[in-house]
């Protein structure tokens, strides 16, 4: 399992809750829930895109040790 897999998961769990409160408020009319659920999804986003990047390093640095032996 990569290093960044945790990440790329609670920021998969931050979408879904973001995405949640987003439909909420526009369901209810309330603008701030909204953005709230809008902020949350993007900061899920951007845990996820971290994951991919440690993961990536991952796989450069297990690539070096290959190139080692």
């Amino acid at each position: 399992m990569g290093t960044g897999t945790g990440d790329k998961a609670k920021g998969t769990w931050d979408e879904v809750k973001g995405k949640a409160k987003q439909k909420y408020g526009e369901a209810t009319d309330n603008p701030s829930k909204e953005a709230e659920g809008k902020v949350q999804q993007v900061k899920g986003e951007g845990k996820q895109a971290w994951g991919n990047v440690k993961n990536a390093g991952q796989k450069v640095r297990e690539a070096k040790d290959e190139v080692k032996d």
